[in-house]
This record gives C-alpha cells, sequence and structure tokens, in this order.
C-alpha cells in the first residue's frame, strides 16, 4: 500500500536549536493548537464507536486498546483510570502493549514490528464477539497493532483505531477508523507531541463518552468513584453535603456506612 506519511513530513520549523527557549516554547504551542480542531473533525465517528462500545459493554464485553511506544503507553494511562474514576471493573477497559508491561517505562527493541503478538496477546485474555478492540498507532503501519486488527476482523469482532495517517494499514483492518490529521511534528517524527496529544485526547472521549452513557456518572458527579486516598474521600463528602444539603461531617457518616456516594444518594432517594 502507497500512501503519504503526514506525521513523517518536515517540520514547518528549521535549526531548532538555535532557537531561544521561550521561542521554542511559543512555536510548540502555537502546533498544539491546532490539534483540537484535527479532533473536532473526527466527532462523528468518534461517536459512532462509541454508540458500538456502549452495546458491547451491556452485553458485558471489554474494551482492548492495543499499540506500541507512546501510542500503547498512553492507552494504558486511559485504561488504568476507568476503574478508579468509574468504579468499574479492571477488566473492563484493558490496555495493551508491545513488549508487555516492561515496554510501559523501557522500550522493547523490535517489540512493534512482531505482527502475531498482538494476537498472542488478545487470545491470552480471552478476546470474543462481545469484545471491543481499538488500535493506537499514531503511524498507522504498526505491525504488532495491524496484525491484531486483522485477527479480530476476521473473527468479526468490533475494530476501531486512532492514527494520524490517512489511508495508512491500520485503516484497512478497522471498522471504526479515527484519523486525526495533525501534519508534521515540530521535531520531524516525533509523533509523542501533537499525534500523542491527539491520541490522548480522543482516548479520553472514548472512554468517558461511554461510561457516561453507561450510568457512571450522576449529573455531573463521579459518583462510582473509587475511594482510595484522602482526596477522593474528601471529594465524596462534599458531593454528598452538597447533594442532600447536609454539613461534610453527617456526609462522612453516611459514607462509610454505605461505602459510595451512589449508595448514599440512593438510600436517600429511596428514604
Amino acid at each position: 500500500m502507497s500512501f503519504t506519511k503526514l506525521t513523517e513530513q518536515p517540520s514547518k520549523y528549521t535549526n531548532l536549536e538555535q532557537r531561544k527557549t521561550r521561542d521554542l516554547l511559543e512555536e510548540i504551542n502555537r502546533e498544539d493548537h491546532t490539534v483540537p480542531a484535527a479532533v473536532g473533525k473526527c466527532i462523528p465517528l468518534i461517536e459512532d464507536l462509541v454508540e458500538v462500545i456502549v452495546e458491547r459493554l451491556h452485553r458485558g464485553g471489554r474494551v482492548f486498546y492495543i499499540g506500541a511506544g507512546t501510542s500503547g503507553r498512553l492507552g494504558i494511562v486511559d485504561a488504568s483510570e476507568c476503574p478508579p474514576t468509574f468504579g468499574v471493573p479492571d477488566d473492563m477497559f484493558i490496555g495493551l502493549i508491545a513488549g508487555g508491561d516492561g515496554a510501559i517505562r523501557k522500550a522493547v527493541e523490535f517489540a512493534e514490528d512482531d505482527k502475531k503478538q498482538g494476537i498472542r496477546d488478545l487470545k491470552n485474555l480471552g478476546i470474543n464477539k462481545d469484545d471491543v478492540v481499538i488500535g493506537l498507532a499514531a503511524s498507522g503501519t504498526t505491525p504488532y497493532v495491524v496484525g491484531a486488527l486483522r485477527f479480530c476482523r476476521e473473527k468479526k469482532i468490533v475494530t476501531g483505531c486512532i492514527t494520524c495517517n490517512p489511508g495508512s494499514p491500520i485503516t484497512e483492518e478497522s471498522d471504526y477508523p479515527i484519523v486525526a490529521e495533525v501534519g508534521s511534528e515540530y521535531v520531524t517524527g516525533s509523533t509523542r507531541m501533537k499525534s500523542g496529544t491527539a491520541q490522548k485526547l480522543i482516548l479520553n472521549m472514548i472512554s468517558t463518552a461511554s461510561l457516561i452513557r453507561f450510568g457512571r456518572v450522576k449529573g455531573n458527579r463521579m459518583v462510582d468513584m473509587q475511594l482510595s486516598n484522602t482526596k477522593l474521600w474528601e471529594r465524596a463528602q462534599r458531593i454528598i453535603s452538597e447533594q442532600l444539603d447536609i454539613p461534610e461531617s453527617e456526609a462522612l457518616k453516611l459514607l462509610k456506612k454505605h461505602g459510595s456516594v451512589r449508595s448514599v444518594l440512593e438510600q436517600k432517594n429511596n428514604g
């Protein structure tokens, strides 16, 4: 397949090493401002993908993010934040990265070039037709990801992707190909920059919208958040205090008794 890798095009800026710090920062920021507009153009396809995800979650399905390098790490970050934020099981959103967990901190050489490892990683987690698999690759060519998506399509498993290169191989293996055309990077080819930012924004949109639609937010509050630290206990107290118009001290007593914001609010509404 022949296509133009927009993410590998030369930067519009030259002689970066001669720039003053302020110039570097302002130019990077100027480029970053273009990212939300590129993401905005993707909303119709993101919407379609979210609708499918919600339907599959109600079936008991899961969402897999699968990627390499920066893309893989972003998927893991998003997936790992879903349980504490929305109180969902740890295996509802799952992030997979080429090279395994060790690659989260340190690059594993050539791991992304194994087109069969992604398939093995999915099989090890019992991938099935109720699941949704979203490939993450700014380049759109990562064999680890493309191979996994191709396998899923053969098995009639819903696939999506988040990339920054239109016409790339990953889009050919996706039922819902999301392409954020952010153009060339400030440092040529450094897709951890604008491309990574676009992927992060889209991942935020997918998981947040899906879990709101799945019933994990009330009003605009995280009523199912896991109470895993002092900050979250204090946040939960404030929510209960505001929603029930009671002192925070009383809210804390109710929270300790019932164990979650949702349980407290439901008890009061039913009472």
